[in-house]
């Protein structure tokens, strides 16, 4: 099956703690049905100092649940589903809220 959201995507989360928030998906899981976006489920860390980094409270991005995010549509900039439209012999993307190529 082909991936409806791929690295690069702009995603609005459809529900949680960060709800309505937009972000860029920076990494795919796909064996765990899971995206990690760009400023969303961010939590702090407290790393100890070793020879590569200076350690203390680090904030970084948890995975999110696929299910939880929806791809923003480019015309209206509010989530959409993702279809599928046989474009001579390639396969591509398209929002179904306004028909357009993603």
């Amino acid at each position: 099956m082909a991936a409806k959201i791929k690295k690069g995507d702009q995603v609005v989360v459809i529900t949680g703690k960060d709800k309505g928030k937009t972000g860029e998906v920076l990494k795919v899981l796909p064996e765990e049905s899971r995206v990690v976006v760009q400023g969303i489920n961010l939590v702090k860390r407290h790393t100890k100092p070793s020879m590569a980094n200076a350690g203390g409270i680090t904030t970084k991005e948890l995975s999110i649940h696929l299910s939880n995010v929806a791809l923003k549509d480019a015309k209206t900039g509010k989530p959409t589903r993702v279809g599928f439209k046989l474009d001579g012999d390639k396969k591509v993307r398209i929002a179904k809220r306004s028909g357009e190529a993603v």
